[in-house]
Formats: C-alpha cells, sequence, structure tokens
C-alpha cells in the first residue's frame, strides 16, 4: 500500500489553535521515556494538539511504557483497561480516542499488543516515534491499527521538530531542568536486559546536533540540563572536526554555552568510564558532583553471570579515582538481588560494597526474569522468599546512608536551582547539587535562578532550608 503523507500543517506561533485536538500522554519508566515522551508531545503540537492531563478530554492517548520493571507488560493491559472504558465513553459521545502503545513494551510485545487489546490503534516502538503525526493519520484515514517497531534507517532526531517547550508569547514558564539524550541503545548484552533488543545497538548524537538543542533549551530558561543515555559515557558523537568526541568533549562543549549553569548525565556504565570523564568531574565548576553509576552486585561470580564486564574491584578503584578527583562527590547506584544463582555469600559480599562505598541514593530491585534474555533461563532460580528478604536487608542499609548523607548537609550552605512552587504559599521546590529535593520560603520569582540555602532540616524524602542572606 502506498504511503499516505501528512497533511501539512503550520506550527502555531501563539499557542495552540482554536479547537485543538488534545493529547495526554502516560510515561512509565525511566528519564529517557521523560524525554521521548516530551518528544512526543511536541511532534504533535506541530499538528495542533494540545496537551491535556484529563484522559477523557483527550483525543489521542499514548501511553510510553517501559520494559525494565518487573509486571511492566501486566501494568500496560491494565492501563489499557481504563483507556477502553474512557474510549468507549468518548464514543458514545461521538467522539473519536486514538490510543497509541509506545516505549520497550511496544518494541517487545509488537503486534502481541494489537491482538490482545483492540483498544489500541497503534503500538510504536522507541526508535519510529518521530513518525507518529504519519502513523496516527494513517491509522485514522486507512480505519486499521499499525504497529511499528522496526529499527528504521533514517536518524529519528533529524525528523523531530525543533524543542518548543512553551508556544512563544505563552505565559507558561518554561521548567528550569530538561533531558537530552545524547546516546541511545547498548552494546552491553547483560543477561538480565532487555535494553538491546528494545532500543537497539549503541547510537549517539553528533556533537553539533545536541549543542544546537541545548541552546534551545537555554532560550526556554532552561538552566540545568541532564544528558541520557541507556550508556551515555560511551557517547561517541562526532565533533565539529569530524572527529569521534567522548562524553567528557561534549560536556566541555556545552559548558561554554551562557545560560548553562548545570550538567548531569546518566546512566553510567563502569566498563565505559574514561580517564577524561573523571578529569572532568575535576575540572569542569558546571558539571555535579553527582554520579549514577550501577555496579548491580558486589559478588564477582554474580557479575560475571550478569556479564557486567567488570568485578567488584574494579568498581571500588574506580569510585576511589572520582573521589580522588572530586572529593565532595556523592554516588548512587542501581542493585539486583536474588539474580539466578546468588547466595548468601554473594549477597553478603554485595552488602560489603555498599557498606564500603557509603551511597548518597540507591536503586534496588528483585530479579525478575525478562522474556527473551538469557537470564530468565539459567539454572538456580532464587525463591521468591529469598529475593524479598534480601531486598528488605539491602534497603534498609541504603536507607541508612541516604538519611546519613542527608543529616551530615545540615548546617551546611549549598547552591539550589529552584525549579517549582511547592505544596504551601510561598514555598519553592528545587535541588541540590546532589539531586537531593529542597523545599525553602521563597518568592516565585526565584524559579530557575540558583540560590545559596542553608540547610536546616532532614524531611522523609527532602531537605528544607533557608535562603543565606547575601
Amino acid at each position: 500500500m502506498s504511503k499516505i503523507a501528512v497533511p501539512e500543517v503550520v506550527p502555531q506561533k501563539d499557542g495552540p489553535m482554536p479547537g485543538a485536538k488534545k493529547v495526554h500522554v502516560k510515561t512509565f519508566g525511566c528519564q529517557m521515556n521523560v524525554y521521548d515522551s516530551e518528544r512526543m508531545t511536541e511532534a504533535l503540537a506541530a499538528y495542533g494538539y494540545e496537551e491535556t492531563a484529563e484522559i477523557a478530554d483527550a483525543d489521542v492517548v499514548i501511553l510510553n511504557t517501559c520494559h525494565i520493571r518487573e509486571k511492566a507488560v501486566e501494568k500496560v493491559y491494565s492501563d489499557l483497561g481504563r483507556v477502553r472504558d474512557v474510549k468507549d465513553e468518548r464514543r458514545r459521545q461521538g467522539k473519536e480516542t486514538l490510543v497509541t502503545v509506545a516505549g520497550c513494551v511496544a518494541q517487545a510485545e509488537g503486534a502481541e499488543i494489537a491482538r490482545r487489546a483492540p483498544v489500541v490503534d497503534l503500538v510504536v516502538g522507541p526508535q519510529s516515534y518521530h513518525r507518529l503525526p504519519e502513523l496516527l493519520f494513517r491509522s485514522r484515514a486507512e480505519s486499521r491499527r499499525i504497529v511499528e517497531t522496526q529499527f528504521p534507517e533514517e536518524e529519528k532526531f533529524a525528523h523531530l521538530p525543533e524543542r518548543s517547550l512553551a508556544p512563544e508569547g505563552s505565559k507558561k514558564q518554561g521548567p528550569a531542568s530538561a533531558f537530552l539524550t545524547v546516546q541511545e541503545g547498548c552494546d552491553k548484552f547483560c543477561t538480565f536486559c532487555v535494553v538491546p533488543y528494545t532500543r537497539g545497538s549503541e547510537y549517539s548524537r553528533s556533537v553539533g546536533d545536541v549543542e544546537a538543542e541545548a541552546k534551545r533549551l537555554v532560550k526556554r530558561g532552561v538552566a540545568e540540563i541532564t544528558l541520557l543515555g541507556q550508556n551515555v559515557n560511551a557517547y561517541h558523537g562526532e565533533g565539529p572536526d569530524g572527529q569521534s568526541w567522548s562524553l567528557a568533549m561534549l560536556i566541555g562543549r556545552l559548558a561554554g554555552i551562557d545560560g548553562v549553569e548545570r550538567l548531569r548525565y546518566m546512566t553510567s556504565h563502569p566498563k565505559d568510564m574514561s580517564d577524561d570523564l573523571i578529569d572532568a568531574h575535576r575540572d569542569c565548576a558546571k558539571l555535579m558532583p553527582f554520579l549514577h553509576l550501577p555496579v548491580q552486585s558486589g559478588a564477582d561470580r554474580i557479575l560475571a553471570a550478569m556479564n557486567r564486564k567488570h568485578t567488584a574491584a574494579d568498581y571500588l578503584e574506580l569510585v576511589a579515582r572520582f573521589r580522588k578527583a572530586r572529593a565532595d562527590i556523592a554516588l548512587s547506584t542501581d542493585i539486583i538481588v536474588g539474580f539466578p544463582g546468588e547466595t548468601e555469600a554473594d549477597f553478603a559480599a554485595t552488602l560489603e560494597l555498599i557498606r564500603h562505598v557509603s551511597f548518597a541514593q540507591a536503586y534496588s530491585f528483585k530479579y525478575s526474569a525478562r522474556p527473551g534474555t538469557p537470564a530468565a533461563n539459567m539454572d538456580g532460580q532464587v525463591p521468591e522468599d529469598v529475593k524479598s528478604d534480601r531486598l528488605a536487608r539491602v534497603q534498609e542499609l541504603f536507607a541508612a546512608q541516604q538519611a546519613a548523607f542527608n543529616t551530615g548537609c545540615i548546617g551546611k550552605t549549598v547552591p539550589v536551582l529552584f525549579e517549582k512552587p511547592g505544596r504551601h504559599p510561598g514555598q519553592l521546590v528545587g535541588r541540590t547539587p546532589y539531586l537531593q529535593l529542597l523545599h525553602a520560603e521563597a518568592d516565585t520569582a526565584l524559579i530557575g535562578r540558583i540560590m545559596p540555602v542553608e540547610v536546616s532540616g532532614v524531611r522523609p524524602n527532602s531537605l528544607s532550608g533557608v535562603i543565606a542572606a547575601a
């Protein structure tokens, strides 16, 4: 069948057109999905779609899914049941609703989603969402469901519209911080992970492309940019000199942009950590002293079974090098407990590594099998009650370490980038260099600005403070 062209629509300069269609996006999972959801919303905005938080008002509903967490697929189907009810009610009102499942579950499940959930009109993988307007138009014009989970030859970022965080002339204030994807995919093939199968092989955007997007973000008021990638420190994009640039070189380039006040990056793989990136934490003042560096296990035998390509000693050596380069750096990590074959001794080695490093933040999970991954068929699957016990023990240790780190901040004055109003009148919420949320009494005029704040207290999930006198 011949390709149906999307009707050309001139993006509206002064906000959505009267009576504009509306799109509702629900995002699951990681920061890269948050970025992808923003780009899908922007792609549809060029065709007159206005974002809405109310699913009942939406002409297009997008579930942007993640396949990393346990029972991810079941959660998607559960949500689709609720979406079906909304779609049925809107149909009774004479309104059309197009339902899209995007992201990694879409890539992994493909046509199975369309088969199991007739409410779905479009299934689109993370490498094809730049075609979202075209695919939605085709689905409507041809009155059929479409599954698009190929890895296209064209580079999707080249086909996405320029970032537009708020329409020109809009009173809506843009965010103070933003995500910017610079690298996608993974060539590591950890035995527990679906990313190589859902996101494809490693790909890096060019320095010029990233720099141009960063400058557009700054024009919208963004002061802090977090560079994203499945293995972001494997970045090797083409530089302006035609050579392959490292992530450290990219960071140096972005740090030179007037208006970029803070830079972060995640998520890193220990195997790709380079000397120049470690040095960047020492030399680049705009690069925040916070590093998310997943270790997954402290037992070499389990790390080998995971195909992590590093040992516990390798990881500890990296930590020591970072702390030598920047003494005030704080670390975060990922831990999987109950990986197939994990013994109590293996788990004890993980606890020992955690105690040795002392993390400021951490994410920990029970191993859950992902269909199609090597670990799903390994011998020695750990009983669920054992996994639950180990998870509780590791989370107790992490909670104590995080509490100690946060308590150690009391009395210190730290620069805080205020991002939005808090729950209470006269209160703003911002983030410290260590990604901690902090609440302080401040005027909304300070949103988007970095202010010195004396930390005065610790809450369960945040800090409180007082803006320091000038």
